[in-house]
């Protein structure tokens, strides 16, 4: 199969499985998107939004978590992963916004990553979720889901992922994709036991298709 009927045949699945695609994480405004993001990284996003709502709470934007201490952000985000570096990512991540962007989240890409904490992945999530650009996220689900698909092949990095997809995905349907491939890797096509039987893109995904003839993936 050409690539590009395996990303039409690929998307147009998705369209008609999954319509509604969203970022499971719960927020209510741009910084608290990003403040969970940066949560999420190696940890659950049912996690994340177990802590959240006491986080925001105390510190509903920037300016008032640029002026707690790590210590106060650390006692509510102890049970998330790597909870230290997180306190510390945070604290200093308000504090820039509050002192370098007027306590706004830039919209820009660039800028984004310019944030303690905040690589490119965290910066193309608030972009597609909060701002709508075409961005395309790639997270250890969509780097997995990608490439046993066919989507990309031999990837290595992250950022090769993200430019092969984005290569082939209409702009219009990054931010979307994102979601679906997500949630696909989340519930569907799991890491260590893909759920092959209750998948339906079995016909074109080169995974399925290797197992089926019992080679490796």
């Amino acid at each position: 199969m050409k690539k590009a009927d395996l990303y039409k045949s690929v998307l147009e699945y998705f369209a008609e499985a999954m319509p509604v695609a969203e970022t499971e994480l719960h927020y209510g405004s741009p910084f608290q998107l990003l403040v969970a993001v940066v949560l999420s990284a190696q940890c659950t996003d049912k996690r994340v939004n177990m802590v959240t709502p006491a986080l925001f709470a105390a510190y509903p934007d920037a300016s008032h978590m640029a002026e707690a201490s790590e210590d106060q952000i650390f006692d509510y985000i102890h049970s998330v992963s790597y909870p230290n570096s997180k306190s510390r990512h945070l604290v200093a991540l308000a504090r820039m916004l509050r002192d370098d962007f007027g306590g706004t989240v830039p919209a820009d890409i660039d800028a984004l990553q310019r944030l303690p904490g905040v690589g490119r992945k965290t910066a193309n999530v608030v972009a597609a979720v909060v701002f709508d650009q075409p961005a395309m996220p790639v997270d250890t689900h969509v780097f997995r889901v990608a490439n046993r698909i066919g989507l990309t092949v031999n990837s290595k990095t992250p950022l090769s992922t993200e430019r092969e997809l984005v290569k082939h995905i209409p702009p219009e349907l990054l931010s979307k994709a994102h979601h679906w491939l997500i949630l696909h890797g989340r519930y569907v096509c799991q890491a260590r036991k893909p759920k092959c039987d209750s998948c339906g893109l079995t016909a074109v995904c080169r995974y399925h298709k290797s197992m089926e003839k019992g080679g490796c993936a």
